[in-house]
C-alpha cells in the first residue's frame, strides 16, 4: 500500500480546464496519425479493435472493444486497422480541436468498423506536477483490467452516452467526467503498477513516499532537508539522491512548486489577503511570498490575481503594509530587506 496515500495528494491539483471531444467511426482500410499535442490524449474503443503504434515501440499495440489508452503527455501516434497503412494526419481531419468543443468523424473505408471516443485533455498547467511528468508516455489499461475497476468503468460508459449531447450544463459535466477519467486511470496505473515508471518508483519507495506525503500534506511547515530526510527514515545525502532520481528535481525545488500551487490556486479563487495566503503556504512574509512568487511565475501576486483571478477582491479596508505591491527591483535597499525577511527553504543538500 502506498504510505499515507501519497497519490491522492500529489493528483489533487490536476485539475482539467477543457477538453475537446470526438466519436470516431473508421471502416478498413485507415489510418490516422496524431502529431505530439500539449495536452493529454485518451482513447476509448466502444467497439471493433484497431492498431496502435508509437515510435518508441517495436511493434503495434492491440486495441480491443472496451480498451482504454491514456497519453499523459499528448505523445505522437498512429491508430489504423492494420500495420502499414497510408496514413491520413489528424489536421487534415480535424484542422481545429479547441477546448470545449465536439466532432463527429468518419474515415476509411467499407470494412470491419471500430468505433471510439477521442478526447484531448487540457489540464492547468499548475496541476502537472513532477510525478505527472515522470508518467510513462503510455497507459493501456484494458478491459479485463477494466471490469474490476467499475466507477472508472461506468464513467467511461456514462461518456460515450453523454458525449456530444447538447443539453444545458453538459459541457461542465463532460468535463468532469472526463477529469475523474483522467484520476481513476493515474490512480489506477501507479496503484496497481500497471506501466513501470520513475513516478510508480517514487509512490512506491518506502522512504521518498513518506517524505512526498508529508511535503504535500503540511507543505506550510517550514521543512529543512534533514527534517524531510528524518520523515523518510534515510540519510541526508541518500534521500536527496533519491529524490532527484526518481522525481528530476531537488525536494526544496518540489516544495517550492507545491506552495507556487496552491499560492496561485488561492490568489485565483479565493478573495484571501496576500498576507494570509503567503501564511497558508509557507511563507513567515508576504514579502517572502512576493519573491518567491515573482521568481516562479515572473510576475507578482497581485498582478497574477488580476489577470487570472476569478473572484473580485474586496478593496472595503486600506491593504497593510505586507499587503502592497512593491516592484523590489526598482529599489535595491528594499530588496535587500525583503532578502532578509524571506522565508527559508530546505537546502539541496
Amino acid at each position: 500500500m502506498i504510505a499515507d496515500d501519497v497519490l491522492s495528494k500529489l493528483l489533487t491539483p490536476l485539475r482539467l480546464r477543457g477538453v475537446f471531444q470526438s466519436r470516431w467511426t473508421a471502416g478498413a482500410p485507415w489510418a490516422v496519425q496524431g502529431s505530439e499535442e500539449h495536452c493529454a490524449v485518451m482513447h476509448y474503443v466502444i467497439s471493433g479493435q484497431c492498431l496502435l503504434t508509437l515510435d518508441s515501440r517495436p511493434g503495434p499495440i492491440q486495441l480491443h472493444s472496451g480498451d482504454l489508452v491514456l497519453f499523459p503527455h499528448g505523445t505522437e501516434h498512429t491508430l489504423s486497422d492494420a500495420p502499414d497503412r497510408t496514413t491520413l494526419p489528424l489536421h487534415l481531419a480535424l484542422p481545429e480541436r479547441p477546448p470545449g468543443a465536439t466532432g463527429v468523424i468518419r474515415i476509411g473505408g467499407s470494412g470491419d468498423e471500430v468505433q471510439l471516443i477521442c478526447a484531448g485533455l487540457h489540464y492547468a498547467p499548475l496541476g502537472e506536477s513532477p510525478l505527472y511528468r515522470s508518467l510513462p508516455p503510455l497507459i493501456l489499461i484494458t478491459r479485463q483490467v477494466l471490469d474490476k475497476n467499475p466507477l472508472l468503468l461506468h464513467t467511461l460508459d456514462s461518456l460515450v452516452a453523454q458525449c456530444l449531447q447538447t443539453d444545458p450544463g453538459n459541457t461542465v459535466i463532460t468535463l468532469r467526467a472526463f477529469e475523474m477519467v483522467l484520476l481513476l486511470a493515474l490512480q489506477l496505473s501507479l496503484g496497481e503498477g500497471l506501466q513501470p515508471s520513475p513516478a510508480l518508483e517514487a509512490v512506491q519507495h518506502p522512504g521518498i513516499s513518506k517524505a512526498l506525503s508529508a511535503m504535500h500534506s503540511d507543505f506550510g511547515k517550514p521543512w529543512s532537508l534533514p527534517e524531510l530526510a528524518r520523515e523518510a527514515g534515510m540519510s541526508r545525502s541518500s534521500f536527496s539522491s533519491a529524490f532527484r532520481e526518481l522525481l528530476g528535481e531537488s525536494p526544496a525545488r518540489h516544495l517550492t512548486r507545491r506552495r507556487m500551487q496552491e499560492a496561485a490556486r488561492l490568489l485565483t479563487e479565493t478573495a484571501d489577503s496576500q498576507h494570509s495566503i503567503a501564511a497558508q503556504v509557507g511563507y513567515q512574509s508576504t514579502v517572502g511570498l512576493h519573491l518567491a512568487f515573482r521568481k516562479w511565475f515572473q510576475m507578482p501576486p497581485g498582478e497574477y490575481r488580476t489577470t487570472y483571478g476569478s473572484i473580485s477582491v474586496s478593496a472595503d479596508r486600506p491593504p497593510t503594509p505586507d499587503e502592497i505591491e512593491i516592484d523590489l527591483t526598482a529599489c535595491p535597499t528594499m530588496l535587500s530587506y525583503a532578502r532578509s525577511r524571506a522565508a527559508g527553504h530546505p537546502g539541496d543538500g
